[in-house]
Protein backbone atom coordinates (compact mmCIF):
# COMPACT_ATOMS: atom_id res chain seq x y z
CA UNK A 1 0.00 0.00 0.00
CA UNK A 2 1.48 3.42 -0.69
CA UNK A 3 0.77 6.92 0.87
CA UNK A 4 -1.66 8.08 -1.70
CA UNK A 5 -3.87 4.69 -1.58
CA UNK A 6 -3.71 5.12 2.50
CA UNK A 7 -5.10 8.74 2.24
CA UNK A 8 -7.72 7.43 -0.34
CA UNK A 9 -8.83 4.69 2.24
CA UNK A 10 -8.88 7.04 5.21
CA UNK A 11 -10.81 9.51 3.20
CA UNK A 12 -13.38 7.20 2.30
CA UNK A 13 -13.99 5.04 5.86
CA UNK A 14 -14.32 8.78 7.54
CA UNK A 15 -17.74 9.83 4.67
CA UNK A 16 -15.83 11.50 2.48
CA UNK A 17 -16.15 10.39 -0.70
CA UNK A 18 -16.41 13.10 -3.33
CA UNK A 19 -13.16 14.63 -4.73
CA UNK A 20 -13.66 18.50 -6.76
CA UNK A 21 -10.36 17.86 -8.38
CA UNK A 22 -8.24 19.91 -10.63
CA UNK A 23 -4.65 17.93 -10.27
CA UNK A 24 -1.02 18.19 -11.73
CA UNK A 25 2.39 15.83 -12.19
CA UNK A 26 2.73 15.69 -8.44
CA UNK A 27 -0.38 14.28 -7.49
CA UNK A 28 -0.61 11.98 -9.98
CA UNK A 29 0.45 8.76 -7.98
CA UNK A 30 -2.62 10.31 -5.80
CA UNK A 31 -5.22 10.32 -8.96
CA UNK A 32 -4.09 6.24 -9.72
CA UNK A 33 -5.40 5.70 -6.06
CA UNK A 34 -8.46 7.47 -6.66
CA UNK A 35 -8.94 5.68 -10.20
CA UNK A 36 -8.41 2.59 -8.04
CA UNK A 37 -11.25 3.56 -5.02
CA UNK A 38 -14.50 4.03 -7.47
CA UNK A 39 -16.04 4.79 -4.26
CA UNK A 40 -14.81 8.10 -4.32
CA UNK A 41 -16.75 11.02 -7.04
CA UNK A 42 -13.90 12.51 -8.67
CA UNK A 43 -15.07 15.83 -10.33
CA UNK A 44 -12.92 18.03 -12.04
CA UNK A 45 -12.88 21.79 -12.32
CA UNK A 46 -11.20 23.24 -15.03
CA UNK A 47 -10.30 26.66 -12.27
CA UNK A 48 -9.23 25.72 -9.04
CA UNK A 49 -11.70 28.21 -7.90
CA UNK A 50 -14.36 25.44 -9.20
CA UNK A 51 -12.79 22.82 -7.08
CA UNK A 52 -12.94 25.48 -3.89
CA UNK A 53 -16.36 26.88 -4.26
CA UNK A 54 -18.05 23.56 -5.14
CA UNK A 55 -16.73 22.34 -2.01
CA UNK A 56 -17.97 25.30 -0.51
CA UNK A 57 -21.42 24.34 -1.60
CA UNK A 58 -21.46 20.70 -1.39
CA UNK A 59 -20.79 21.25 2.55
CA UNK A 60 -23.59 23.79 2.90
CA UNK A 61 -25.95 21.37 2.52
CA UNK A 62 -24.37 18.29 3.38
CA UNK A 63 -22.93 19.59 6.92
CA UNK A 64 -19.89 17.27 6.31
CA UNK A 65 -16.57 17.92 3.96
CA UNK A 66 -15.85 17.07 0.43
CA UNK A 67 -12.19 17.22 -0.15
CA UNK A 68 -10.34 19.10 -2.80
CA UNK A 69 -7.41 18.43 -4.86
CA UNK A 70 -4.99 21.33 -6.16
CA UNK A 71 -1.53 21.45 -7.60
CA UNK A 72 1.13 22.86 -5.13
CA UNK A 73 1.23 26.34 -4.32
CA UNK A 74 -0.36 28.05 -7.72
CA UNK A 75 -3.22 25.73 -7.59
CA UNK A 76 -3.96 26.53 -4.49
CA UNK A 77 -3.21 30.38 -4.88
CA UNK A 78 -6.23 30.23 -7.62
CA UNK A 79 -8.63 28.31 -5.30
CA UNK A 80 -7.95 30.90 -2.26
CA UNK A 81 -11.17 33.37 -3.03
CA UNK A 82 -13.72 30.95 -2.46
CA UNK A 83 -11.81 28.93 0.33
CA UNK A 84 -11.64 32.21 1.95
CA UNK A 85 -15.66 32.64 1.21
CA UNK A 86 -16.28 28.96 2.31
CA UNK A 87 -14.45 30.13 5.76
CA UNK A 88 -16.70 33.11 6.33
CA UNK A 89 -19.04 30.23 5.73
CA UNK A 90 -18.18 28.27 8.08
CA UNK A 91 -18.11 25.58 5.59
CA UNK A 92 -16.14 22.18 6.12
CA UNK A 93 -13.56 21.49 3.50
CA UNK A 94 -10.45 19.39 3.24
CA UNK A 95 -8.29 20.91 0.92
CA UNK A 96 -5.47 18.01 -0.75
CA UNK A 97 -2.59 20.31 -2.07
CA UNK A 98 0.60 18.50 -3.93
CA UNK A 99 3.67 19.24 -3.42
CA UNK A 100 7.05 17.99 -5.00
CA UNK A 101 9.16 15.47 -3.26
CA UNK A 102 10.62 16.70 -0.41
CA UNK A 103 14.27 15.72 -1.56
CA UNK A 104 13.72 18.21 -4.66
CA UNK A 105 12.21 21.18 -3.09
CA UNK A 106 15.90 22.50 -2.60
CA UNK A 107 16.45 22.82 -6.06
CA UNK A 108 13.76 25.56 -6.33
CA UNK A 109 12.01 24.20 -8.83
CA UNK A 110 9.43 27.03 -11.15
CA UNK A 111 6.50 25.98 -9.40
CA UNK A 112 8.13 25.51 -5.74
CA UNK A 113 6.53 27.75 -3.05
CA UNK A 114 6.02 28.14 0.35
CA UNK A 115 2.56 26.48 0.60
CA UNK A 116 2.32 26.65 4.68
CA UNK A 117 2.60 30.33 4.13
CA UNK A 118 -0.04 30.80 1.24
CA UNK A 119 -2.79 28.28 3.30
CA UNK A 120 -2.37 29.53 6.58
CA UNK A 121 -4.64 33.02 6.55
CA UNK A 122 -7.53 30.85 4.64
CA UNK A 123 -7.06 27.84 7.20
CA UNK A 124 -8.21 26.86 10.07
CA UNK A 125 -5.59 23.47 10.00
CA UNK A 126 -2.37 23.34 7.59
CA UNK A 127 0.21 20.41 8.08
CA UNK A 128 2.72 19.31 5.72
CA UNK A 129 2.96 15.48 5.74
CA UNK A 130 6.51 13.88 6.67
CA UNK A 131 6.06 10.49 5.01
CA UNK A 132 3.74 8.01 3.79
CA UNK A 133 3.61 6.73 7.18
CA UNK A 134 2.13 9.74 8.87
CA UNK A 135 -0.55 10.57 5.43
CA UNK A 136 -3.43 8.34 7.44
CA UNK A 137 -2.96 10.17 10.75
CA UNK A 138 -2.69 13.73 9.01
CA UNK A 139 -5.79 12.85 7.12
CA UNK A 140 -7.59 12.01 9.95
CA UNK A 141 -7.23 14.49 11.90
CA UNK A 142 -7.68 17.22 9.23
CA UNK A 143 -11.00 15.61 8.31
CA UNK A 144 -11.75 15.95 12.35
CA UNK A 145 -11.05 19.62 12.24
CA UNK A 146 -12.86 20.21 8.83
CA UNK A 147 -15.90 19.09 11.31
CA UNK A 148 -15.17 21.15 14.39
CA UNK A 149 -16.91 23.50 15.36
CA UNK A 150 -19.53 23.16 12.74
CA UNK A 151 -17.14 23.57 9.80
CA UNK A 152 -13.48 24.68 9.15
CA UNK A 153 -10.91 24.68 6.45
CA UNK A 154 -8.57 21.92 6.89
CA UNK A 155 -5.44 21.97 4.31
CA UNK A 156 -3.12 18.73 4.08
CA UNK A 157 -0.09 19.08 1.67
CA UNK A 158 0.61 15.70 0.35
CA UNK A 159 4.78 15.82 -0.65
CA UNK A 160 4.45 13.62 -4.25
CA UNK A 161 7.08 11.09 -2.65
CA UNK A 162 5.08 10.26 0.80
CA UNK A 163 1.95 9.64 -2.02
CA UNK A 164 3.99 7.01 -4.04
CA UNK A 165 6.25 5.86 -1.46
CA UNK A 166 5.07 2.23 -0.07
CA UNK A 167 4.42 1.82 3.80
CA UNK A 168 6.37 -1.13 5.40
CA UNK A 169 2.30 -3.47 5.67
CA UNK A 170 -0.97 -2.51 4.81
CA UNK A 171 -2.83 -0.14 6.93
CA UNK A 172 -6.23 -0.80 8.31
CA UNK A 173 -8.09 2.44 7.51
CA UNK A 174 -9.44 3.85 10.86
CA UNK A 175 -12.27 6.31 12.01
CA UNK A 176 -11.30 10.04 12.60
CA UNK A 177 -11.26 11.05 15.98
CA UNK A 178 -14.80 12.70 16.87
CA UNK A 179 -14.61 16.50 16.92
CA UNK A 180 -14.83 18.09 19.88
CA UNK A 181 -17.96 18.22 20.94
CA UNK A 182 -19.87 22.21 20.49
CA UNK A 183 -19.53 24.20 23.55
CA UNK A 184 -23.03 25.06 24.89
CA UNK A 185 -23.68 28.72 25.99
CA UNK A 186 -23.06 29.44 30.06
CA UNK A 187 -25.68 30.07 31.93
CA UNK A 188 -24.67 33.73 32.35
CA UNK A 189 -24.34 34.28 28.40
CA UNK A 190 -28.38 32.71 28.52
CA UNK A 191 -29.66 35.19 31.66
CA UNK A 192 -27.69 38.70 30.40
CA UNK A 193 -29.38 37.58 26.33
CA UNK A 194 -32.94 37.20 28.17
CA UNK A 195 -32.58 40.39 30.59
CA UNK A 196 -31.47 42.14 27.45
CA UNK A 197 -34.62 40.70 25.50
CA UNK A 198 -37.14 42.04 28.76
CA UNK A 199 -35.38 45.04 29.51
CA UNK A 200 -35.14 46.45 25.27
CA UNK A 201 -38.61 46.09 24.72
CA UNK A 202 -39.41 47.45 21.02
CA UNK A 203 -35.70 48.46 20.87
CA UNK A 204 -34.68 44.65 21.35
CA UNK A 205 -33.39 42.43 18.20
CA UNK A 206 -32.16 38.67 17.85
CA UNK A 207 -29.45 38.88 15.46
CA UNK A 208 -29.07 35.30 13.54
CA UNK A 209 -26.53 33.60 11.79
CA UNK A 210 -25.01 29.84 11.11
CA UNK A 211 -27.15 27.37 11.88
CA UNK A 212 -29.74 29.66 13.84
CA UNK A 213 -31.37 30.22 10.04
CA UNK A 214 -32.20 26.63 9.73
CA UNK A 215 -34.23 23.66 10.93
CA UNK A 216 -35.27 23.34 14.87
CA UNK A 217 -33.04 26.27 15.59
CA UNK A 218 -35.18 29.01 12.86
CA UNK A 219 -38.79 27.96 13.93
CA UNK A 220 -37.04 28.39 18.10
CA UNK A 221 -35.88 31.98 17.50
CA UNK A 222 -39.50 32.58 15.97
CA UNK A 223 -40.86 31.12 18.70
CA UNK A 224 -38.98 33.41 21.03
CA UNK A 225 -39.75 36.40 19.12
CA UNK A 226 -43.73 35.62 18.75
CA UNK A 227 -44.08 35.11 22.60
CA UNK A 228 -41.84 38.24 23.25
CA UNK A 229 -42.00 40.89 20.45
CA UNK A 230 -38.40 40.64 20.17
CA UNK A 231 -37.57 41.77 16.61
CA UNK A 232 -35.49 39.11 14.46
CA UNK A 233 -32.41 39.61 11.85
CA UNK A 234 -29.84 37.73 9.71
CA UNK A 235 -26.66 38.78 9.17
CA UNK A 236 -26.29 40.60 5.70
CA UNK A 237 -24.56 37.62 4.02
CA UNK A 238 -25.55 33.84 5.35
CA UNK A 239 -24.05 30.26 4.52
CA UNK A 240 -27.91 29.01 4.29
CA UNK A 241 -30.74 29.88 4.95
CA UNK A 242 -34.05 28.26 5.07
CA UNK A 243 -37.13 30.17 3.25
CA UNK A 244 -40.47 30.45 2.14
CA UNK A 245 -44.52 29.96 3.00
CA UNK A 246 -45.05 27.87 6.37
CA UNK A 247 -40.66 29.18 7.27
CA UNK A 248 -40.01 31.92 9.88
CA UNK A 249 -39.97 35.08 8.66
CA UNK A 250 -36.82 36.88 8.48
CA UNK A 251 -35.13 40.05 6.60
CA UNK A 252 -31.46 40.59 6.43
CA UNK A 253 -29.91 43.54 7.31
CA UNK A 254 -29.09 45.45 4.25
CA UNK A 255 -25.76 45.62 2.87
CA UNK A 256 -25.73 49.50 2.01
CA UNK A 257 -24.64 51.51 5.29
CA UNK A 258 -27.55 53.96 4.76
CA UNK A 259 -30.12 51.11 4.83
CA UNK A 260 -28.19 49.24 7.41
CA UNK A 261 -27.85 52.03 9.49
CA UNK A 262 -31.61 52.70 9.07
CA UNK A 263 -33.12 49.10 10.22
CA UNK A 264 -31.13 49.21 13.24
CA UNK A 265 -31.08 52.57 14.60
CA UNK A 266 -33.64 51.99 16.85
CA UNK A 267 -31.91 48.38 18.68
CA UNK A 268 -30.75 49.31 22.14
CA UNK A 269 -30.12 45.63 22.88
CA UNK A 270 -28.72 43.45 20.27
CA UNK A 271 -28.50 39.67 21.03
CA UNK A 272 -26.24 37.69 19.25
CA UNK A 273 -27.40 33.96 17.76
CA UNK A 274 -24.36 33.05 15.58
CA UNK A 275 -24.06 36.19 14.82
CA UNK A 276 -21.05 38.87 14.94
CA UNK A 277 -21.32 42.71 15.48
CA UNK A 278 -22.67 44.08 12.30
CA UNK A 279 -20.17 46.24 10.35
CA UNK A 280 -20.19 48.09 7.49
CA UNK A 281 -18.43 46.10 4.38
CA UNK A 282 -15.91 48.91 3.74
CA UNK A 283 -15.02 52.26 4.93
CA UNK A 284 -16.90 54.87 3.29
CA UNK A 285 -16.26 58.62 4.43
CA UNK A 286 -18.25 60.69 6.91
CA UNK A 287 -20.18 57.22 7.70
CA UNK A 288 -19.59 54.75 10.75
CA UNK A 289 -17.92 51.16 10.62
CA UNK A 290 -20.04 49.79 13.56
CA UNK A 291 -23.57 49.66 11.98
CA UNK A 292 -25.41 49.70 15.58
CA UNK A 293 -26.63 52.87 17.32
CA UNK A 294 -24.50 54.43 20.18
CA UNK A 295 -25.03 53.19 23.24
CA UNK A 296 -26.54 49.67 22.05
CA UNK A 297 -25.85 47.12 24.15
CA UNK A 298 -24.50 43.94 22.35
CA UNK A 299 -25.14 40.84 24.40
CA UNK A 300 -23.62 37.50 22.59
CA UNK A 301 -25.74 34.44 23.01
CA UNK A 302 -23.75 31.80 20.84
CA UNK A 303 -20.92 32.52 19.15
CA UNK A 304 -20.60 31.11 15.35
CA UNK A 305 -19.21 27.60 16.04
CA UNK A 306 -21.14 27.26 18.93
CA UNK A 307 -24.19 24.51 20.25
CA UNK A 308 -26.58 27.40 18.65
CA UNK A 309 -29.77 25.58 19.27
CA UNK A 310 -29.01 24.69 22.53
CA UNK A 311 -28.06 28.34 22.98
CA UNK A 312 -31.93 29.25 21.73
CA UNK A 313 -33.18 26.57 24.14
CA UNK A 314 -32.17 27.75 27.46
CA UNK A 315 -32.93 31.36 26.37
CA UNK A 316 -36.92 29.81 25.60
CA UNK A 317 -36.90 28.21 28.81
CA UNK A 318 -35.15 31.80 30.49
CA UNK A 319 -37.65 33.56 29.07
CA UNK A 320 -40.82 31.26 29.90
CA UNK A 321 -41.47 30.43 26.21
CA UNK A 322 -42.33 27.16 26.17
CA UNK A 323 -41.63 24.00 24.80
CA UNK A 324 -43.86 23.65 21.19
CA UNK A 325 -45.36 27.17 21.16
CA UNK A 326 -46.24 28.95 17.96
CA UNK A 327 -43.77 30.45 16.03
CA UNK A 328 -43.90 33.25 13.46
CA UNK A 329 -45.31 32.45 10.08
CA UNK A 330 -46.05 34.71 7.30
CA UNK A 331 -49.48 34.91 5.98
CA UNK A 332 -50.17 33.66 2.59
CA UNK A 333 -50.59 36.07 -0.02
CA UNK A 334 -51.68 36.85 -3.46
CA UNK A 335 -48.51 37.83 -6.00
CA UNK A 336 -48.91 39.62 -8.96
CA UNK A 337 -46.87 38.30 -11.46
CA UNK A 338 -45.36 40.42 -13.93
CA UNK A 339 -46.18 39.18 -17.46
CA UNK A 340 -45.12 42.05 -19.85
CA UNK A 341 -42.67 44.34 -20.57
CA UNK A 342 -38.51 44.94 -20.44
CA UNK A 343 -36.80 42.75 -17.81
CA UNK A 344 -35.47 44.43 -14.99
CA UNK A 345 -34.13 42.61 -11.73
CA UNK A 346 -36.86 43.50 -10.06
CA UNK A 347 -39.11 41.74 -12.89
CA UNK A 348 -36.50 38.42 -12.85
CA UNK A 349 -36.77 38.65 -9.29
CA UNK A 350 -40.94 38.38 -8.32
CA UNK A 351 -41.39 35.79 -11.89
CA UNK A 352 -38.61 33.80 -10.23
CA UNK A 353 -40.43 33.37 -7.02
CA UNK A 354 -43.35 32.85 -8.58
CA UNK A 355 -42.49 29.81 -10.42
CA UNK A 356 -40.12 28.79 -7.43
CA UNK A 357 -40.34 24.88 -7.29
CA UNK A 358 -40.54 23.47 -4.05
CA UNK A 359 -37.45 22.69 -1.87
CA UNK A 360 -35.10 24.17 -4.55
CA UNK A 361 -31.87 25.70 -3.25
CA UNK A 362 -30.89 29.48 -4.90
CA UNK A 363 -27.40 30.52 -4.97
CA UNK A 364 -27.37 34.15 -5.32
CA UNK A 365 -24.54 35.79 -6.64
CA UNK A 366 -26.94 38.55 -8.32
CA UNK A 367 -25.00 41.41 -6.17
CA UNK A 368 -26.89 44.76 -7.68
CA UNK A 369 -29.82 43.59 -10.13
CA UNK A 370 -30.92 40.43 -7.47
CA UNK A 371 -31.44 42.42 -4.59
CA UNK A 372 -35.24 42.13 -5.11
CA UNK A 373 -35.16 38.55 -4.97
CA UNK A 374 -34.75 37.96 -0.63
CA UNK A 375 -38.17 40.31 -0.65
CA UNK A 376 -40.13 38.86 -3.29
CA UNK A 377 -39.36 35.47 -2.29
CA UNK A 378 -40.95 35.48 1.53
CA UNK A 379 -43.97 33.90 0.13
CA UNK A 380 -42.20 31.62 -2.11
CA UNK A 381 -42.03 27.89 -2.34
CA UNK A 382 -40.19 26.46 0.71
CA UNK A 383 -36.36 26.70 -0.47
CA UNK A 384 -32.73 27.16 0.68
CA UNK A 385 -31.07 30.33 0.25
CA UNK A 386 -27.32 30.39 -0.46
CA UNK A 387 -25.14 33.91 -0.54
CA UNK A 388 -21.95 34.60 -1.26
CA UNK A 389 -20.34 35.07 2.24
CA UNK A 390 -16.79 36.57 1.72
CA UNK A 391 -17.47 39.24 -0.66
CA UNK A 392 -14.97 37.53 -2.93
CA UNK A 393 -17.09 37.19 -6.53
CA UNK A 394 -16.71 34.30 -8.61
CA UNK A 395 -18.33 32.00 -5.98
CA UNK A 396 -21.80 31.68 -7.39
CA UNK A 397 -21.59 29.23 -10.31
CA UNK A 398 -19.47 26.79 -8.36
CA UNK A 399 -21.51 27.19 -5.44
CA UNK A 400 -24.51 25.50 -7.82
CA UNK A 401 -21.70 22.96 -8.44
CA UNK A 402 -21.64 21.77 -4.99
CA UNK A 403 -25.16 21.84 -4.15
CA UNK A 404 -26.29 20.09 -7.30
CA UNK A 405 -23.74 17.35 -6.46
CA UNK A 406 -24.71 17.15 -2.61
CA UNK A 407 -28.70 16.98 -3.15
CA UNK A 408 -29.28 15.59 -6.90
CA UNK A 409 -32.80 15.33 -6.00
CA UNK A 410 -33.52 18.78 -6.02
CA UNK A 411 -33.63 21.49 -8.31
CA UNK A 412 -30.40 24.10 -8.27
CA UNK A 413 -30.78 27.83 -9.64
CA UNK A 414 -28.17 30.58 -9.45
CA UNK A 415 -28.77 34.39 -9.90
CA UNK A 416 -26.12 35.09 -11.16
CA UNK A 417 -24.35 38.84 -12.48
CA UNK A 418 -22.38 38.77 -15.71
CA UNK A 419 -19.45 40.10 -13.98
CA UNK A 420 -19.41 37.88 -11.58
CA UNK A 421 -20.03 35.06 -13.20
CA UNK A 422 -16.59 35.68 -15.93
CA UNK A 423 -14.40 34.99 -12.67
CA UNK A 424 -15.74 31.10 -12.74
CA UNK A 425 -17.23 30.48 -15.96
CA UNK A 426 -15.61 26.78 -16.33
CA UNK A 427 -18.32 25.81 -13.52
CA UNK A 428 -21.07 25.45 -16.72
CA UNK A 429 -18.32 22.99 -18.23
CA UNK A 430 -18.34 20.76 -15.19
CA UNK A 431 -22.47 21.07 -14.97
CA UNK A 432 -22.75 20.03 -18.37
CA UNK A 433 -20.44 16.88 -17.39
CA UNK A 434 -21.79 15.80 -14.17
CA UNK A 435 -25.34 16.40 -16.33
CA UNK A 436 -26.13 18.90 -13.04
CA UNK A 437 -29.76 20.18 -12.35
CA UNK A 438 -28.44 23.92 -12.42
CA UNK A 439 -30.74 26.25 -13.82
CA UNK A 440 -28.77 29.46 -14.32
CA UNK A 441 -29.65 33.15 -14.80
CA UNK A 442 -27.45 35.63 -15.70
CA UNK A 443 -28.97 39.06 -14.72
CA UNK A 444 -27.20 40.48 -17.73
CA UNK A 445 -26.51 44.50 -17.11
CA UNK A 446 -23.30 44.65 -19.06
CA UNK A 447 -21.36 46.55 -16.08
CA UNK A 448 -19.87 46.10 -12.91
CA UNK A 449 -23.07 48.17 -11.80
CA UNK A 450 -22.39 47.62 -7.96
CA UNK A 451 -19.03 49.72 -8.53
CA UNK A 452 -21.01 52.89 -9.97
CA UNK A 453 -22.77 53.41 -6.52
CA UNK A 454 -19.55 52.50 -4.99
CA UNK A 455 -17.96 55.36 -6.66
CA UNK A 456 -20.34 57.47 -5.07
CA UNK A 457 -20.23 56.14 -1.88
CA UNK A 458 -16.48 57.04 -1.32
CA UNK A 459 -16.90 60.31 -2.71
CA UNK A 460 -16.19 59.63 -6.49
CA UNK A 461 -18.20 61.43 -9.65
CA UNK A 462 -21.64 60.03 -10.05
CA UNK A 463 -20.73 60.58 -13.78
CA UNK A 464 -17.26 58.81 -14.51
CA UNK A 465 -14.79 59.68 -16.80
CA UNK A 466 -13.40 57.41 -19.31
CA UNK A 467 -11.05 55.97 -17.67
CA UNK A 468 -13.46 55.16 -14.85
CA UNK A 469 -16.42 53.70 -17.14
CA UNK A 470 -14.35 51.70 -19.26
CA UNK A 471 -13.30 49.88 -15.77
CA UNK A 472 -16.79 49.59 -14.81
CA UNK A 473 -18.59 48.42 -18.16
CA UNK A 474 -18.74 45.24 -19.44
CA UNK A 475 -19.50 46.29 -22.92
CA UNK A 476 -17.54 46.84 -26.41
CA UNK A 477 -17.36 44.01 -26.63
CA UNK A 478 -20.41 42.69 -24.92
CA UNK A 479 -20.51 39.29 -23.50
CA UNK A 480 -22.25 36.80 -24.82
CA UNK A 481 -23.30 34.12 -22.90
CA UNK A 482 -25.28 31.72 -24.78
CA UNK A 483 -22.04 31.00 -26.96
CA UNK A 484 -20.12 30.44 -23.53
CA UNK A 485 -22.79 28.40 -22.67
CA UNK A 486 -23.02 26.11 -25.86
CA UNK A 487 -19.16 26.23 -25.67
CA UNK A 488 -18.66 24.35 -22.46
CA UNK A 489 -21.97 22.11 -23.38
CA UNK A 490 -25.16 24.02 -21.79
CA UNK A 491 -28.28 24.85 -23.70
CA UNK A 492 -28.72 28.09 -23.18
CA UNK A 493 -31.41 30.93 -24.48
CA UNK A 494 -31.21 34.85 -24.28
CA UNK A 495 -34.37 37.09 -23.12
CA UNK A 496 -34.95 40.73 -22.46
CA UNK A 497 -38.83 40.76 -22.20
CA UNK A 498 -41.07 39.36 -19.30
CA UNK A 499 -43.12 37.00 -21.53
CA UNK A 500 -40.06 35.49 -22.97
CA UNK A 501 -38.44 34.90 -19.84
CA UNK A 502 -41.53 33.55 -18.25
CA UNK A 503 -41.98 30.86 -21.16
CA UNK A 504 -37.92 29.97 -21.29
CA UNK A 505 -37.86 30.33 -17.02
CA UNK A 506 -40.65 26.92 -17.47
CA UNK A 507 -38.72 25.53 -20.04
CA UNK A 508 -35.59 25.47 -17.73
CA UNK A 509 -37.21 24.48 -14.73
CA UNK A 510 -38.66 21.27 -16.69
CA UNK A 511 -35.15 20.41 -18.79
CA UNK A 512 -33.01 17.76 -17.13
CA UNK A 513 -29.12 18.82 -16.69
CA UNK A 514 -27.96 22.35 -16.94
CA UNK A 515 -29.81 25.15 -18.82
CA UNK A 516 -28.81 28.92 -18.88
CA UNK A 517 -30.82 32.04 -19.56
CA UNK A 518 -28.95 35.43 -20.06
CA UNK A 519 -32.11 38.11 -18.91
CA UNK A 520 -30.67 41.16 -20.62
CA UNK A 521 -31.37 43.82 -17.68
Amino acid sequence: MTGAESLCDTLLSNNVNVCFANPGTSEMHFVSALDRRPEMRCILGLFEGVVTGAADGYARMMQRPAATLLHLGAGLANGLANIHNAKRAGSAMVNIVGDHATYHLKHDAPLTSDIVSLASPMSHWVRRTRSAATVADDARDAIRVSREAGGQIATMILPADAAWSKLPSVQKPQDSNEPAPLTVPSHDAVRDAANAIRAGGPGALLLLGGAALRGQALDLAGAISHATGVRLLAETSNQRMERGRSRVPIARIPYSVGQALAALGDVQQLVLVGARQPVAFFAYPNMPSVLTPEGCACVPLAAPGQDILAGLQLLAQELGVPVGAPSLRLQNETTTLPSAGPLSGTVVSRILAYYLPEHAIVCDEGVTEARDFPAASLNAAPHDYLQLTGGAIGMGLPLAVGAAVACPERRVISLQGDGSAMYTLQALWTQARESLDCLTIILANRSYAILNGEMVNVGGSALAGGNAQRMLDLDNPALDWTMMARGMGVEAVRVSTAEEFIRQLRVGLSTRGPFLIEALI
